[in-house]
């Protein structure tokens, strides 16, 4: 695949280097040309001196044949501008712009243009560390919306169907763990004793969740 990078900052930087290390290509746009020594003399891609929202600079970067683009600059607007102009002009198929303003990215979600809100995803993360929730949280998507979490499981669910608990819980399952080995769970998949559960939720209804979870099923004795 062949990668376009605009912003050649930690976050630009770093992600160049684990495509290239993928065997991927990736070329890099900034225009701040001493912004490439980040890069190294190892960095084998094309490096691109100008704005990324320039279609002349995109086309150097060889946007016509990408098959991704990230916008990881310091400026939203930027970043969303050349992110639209790679989908929208260029027809890049993937593309992903990194946003600090929460409520710009919810409105560039609406436009189709997947985003990372840098500034929520981190305080949200460092709030659930500092507070200690109990939760046993093992993803969050990037705009701190859904994650999953190990949800208790009562023993009285052991031997029903784990749709039942999922139709108690009002949530879906997003994989479990059977002696330690993770399964994708399946419409005849049965609660075995000692599973653990992970459940897809918001944080909304992540603590109704865990009570109904936790709780005996209805008529069990």
């Amino acid at each position: 695949m062949h990668i376009v990078i605009m912003g050649c900052g930690r976050v630009g930087s770093t992600l160049a280097h684990n495509l290239e290390e993928r065997g991927h290509s990736v070329a890099v746009i900034d225009q701040n040309a001493d912004a490439f020594r980040r890069l190294g003399p190892e960095f084998g891609g094309v490096i691109v001196t100008g704005a990324g929202f320039d279609r002349d600079v995109l086309r150097e970067a060889g946007i016509e044949r990408a098959d991704g683009f990230a916008a990881v600059s310091s400026g939203d607007n930027s970043n969303i501008i050349s992110a639209r102009l790679a989908r929208e002009t260029f027809g890049v198929p993937r593309v992903a712009a990194r946003i600090y303003d929460q409520k710009r990215a919810e409105v560039y979600e609406r436009l189709g243009i997947p985003t990372v809100a840098t500034v929520r995803w981190t305080a949200d993360r460092i709030l659930r560390q500092v507070l200690a929730t109990g939760d046993l949280e093992v993803f969050r998507d990037p705009t701190s919306t859904v994650s999953i979490i190990e949800v208790p499981v009562h023993k009285g669910w052991i031997g029903r169907k784990l749709t039942s608990l999922e139709t108690a819980a009002g949530a879906r399952t997003a994989y479990l763990m059977r002696f330690g080995l993770g399964h994708l769970p399946t419409a005849s998949t049965m609660v075995q004793d000692g599973d653990q559960v992970f459940m897809l939720v918001t944080d909304e209804i992540a603590a109704d969740v865990r009570r109904r979870t936790g709780a005996a099923p209805e008529g069990a004795h």
